[in-house]
């Protein structure tokens, strides 16, 4: 009888044991998915705060000394940290500079952004695997891995640490791995809030700049009617009283104040563009006569222009934008071409999904575009350092060729020069 009800009280107590276990383990998924509530409400206004945000809400939660997020710079070959819970671990690995990973040495954490495994571990300290500024330096012995992706591309790691050995549960990798799975959300969320941001930052900015420059070009140009007029009469006077260096001086003001003339013009071009007021007068043109004419005016006594045209070549154009582009073409390629090597024109026709175009293109010989330089390099006042221009005459050339219904491209390499090709439908 004793011992039958010594029995029942070890069931008992069995049973309450296991009630016990499964009121921790629903206490435990209950706290779980309070967290990701959590982090469902997280405001994205950026990268940063919002992965901050995320590592303070999980660490106390897997009981971890620090987490944080790695994020991949292609540019660098590098994993860096770009978010991290606010705890002395995480400031150790900064001042130790791990929180910056080079592809090419390796451990753990690469190895899980390379091959998408998640990794974990209670024993770090006797993975040879794991990087020794981790192991004896951080002197972690837990650790989790997860990698997370964003708009279909791997972009980095979630990672886990804590100095107790078997820190981490099975369930709590699953858990990690969900939370990873959101950060590749919030991330790409995060960056195109900073994209529209900076977008919107630099569209007010030109926005503002070209209001400026337009009122500015406008004003200028009610003073040049009555300065240029000044000006013929003092050179007629000089012709008159026989001053030949007076007349040589008049002509040479006349030259800078054409040059003034056509800088206003390409910065009202812009306002029209930009407004959508950019109008072309069609007519029949012989391309070869606009070419020749214009290099003729734009060499230079630095840097000859070769020609290499037929005989005529007729499309429907507006000549004096057609000339305009060329001219900024001729300009930028004679401003970057070495001193006494020639700058090469060629006119040709091209066969383009069954129709013809004709494409002039325009080599230099100079240093070529640094490929950070590419993707502004057509946009208004996209002027690369030292330039002393204000970057308008490739953009007003785009702007011409596409108003014609052609393209302008540009071929280039550090060191080998650039070919610039204005491609103009043969209509």
């Amino acid at each position: 009888m004793d011992h039958s009800t010594e029995a029942q009280s070890s069931n008992q107590a069995g049973d309450v044991i296991r009630m016990d276990r499964g009121d921790e383990w629903q206490n435990g998924q209950n706290r779980l998915l309070a967290i990701l509530g959590q982090l469902l409400s997280i405001q994205v206004t950026d990268v940063k705060s919002a992965l901050d945000q995320v590592c303070d809400l999980i660490t106390p939660v897997l009981g971890a000394d620090k987490v944080d997020v790695f994020l991949y710079i292609p540019e660098t070959d590098t994993l860096v940290t770009a978010g991290a819970s606010n705890t002395a671990l995480a400031r150790q690995e900064h001042d130790m500079g791990m929180d910056r990973l080079p592809m090419v040495n390796g451990g753990r954490t690469v190895e899980v952004f390379q091959t998408g495994h998640s990794y974990s571990t209670g024993h770090a300290d006797r993975d040879a695997g794991v990087l020794l500024g981790v192991r004896t330096g951080l002197h972690v012995q837990s650790m989790m891995l997860v990698r997370f992706g964003a708009n279909g591309d791997r972009r980095g790691v979630l990672q886990a640490l804590s100095k107790t050995g078997d820190r981490f549960s099975p369930d709590d990798l699953v858990f990690v791995e969900a939370v990873a799975h959101w950060i590749g959300m919030i991330t790409h969320q995060a960056e195109m809030v900073e994209k529209i941001s900076r977008d919107a930052v630099e569209e007010a900015r030109r926005a503002s700049a070209e209001e400026v420059v337009t009122v500015l070009a406008h004003d200028l140009g009610n003073y040049l009617t009555p300065l240029n007029a000044r000006i013929d009469f003092m050179r007629a006077r000089a012709k008159r009283e026989g001053h030949t260096a007076n007349i040589k001086d008049a002509n040479e003001a006349k030259g800078a104040l054409d040059r003034l003339r056509a800088l206003i013009e390409d910065l009202l071009d812009v306002a029209r563009v930009g407004q959508n007021i950019f109008t072309l007068s069609l007519q029949p043109v012989d391309l070869v006569s606009i070419v020749k004419q214009t290099a003729a005016v734009m060499g230079t006594r630095d840097a000859d222009i070769l020609l290499e045209l037929p005989e005529e070549l007729l499309i429907q154009a507006d000549p004096s934008r057609i000339r305009q582009a060329l001219e900024n073409l001729l300009a930028n390629a004679t401003k970057h071409s070495p001193k006494l090597l020639p700058v090469h024109v060629l006119l040709r026709t091209e066969t383009r999904d069954g129709g013809e175009w004709a494409v002039i293109s325009v080599h230099d010989e100079g240093p070529g575009i640094p490929a950070a330089l590419l993707p502004k390099l057509f946009t208004r006042f996209g002027s690369g350092p030292g330039s002393t221009g204000l970057g308008l005459g490739l953009y007003l050339a785009k702007s011409i060729a596409t108003a014609h219904g052609g393209t302008l491209t540009v071929d280039t390499a550090v060191g080998k020069g650039s070919t610039f090709r204005l491609s103009l439908p043969m209509l």
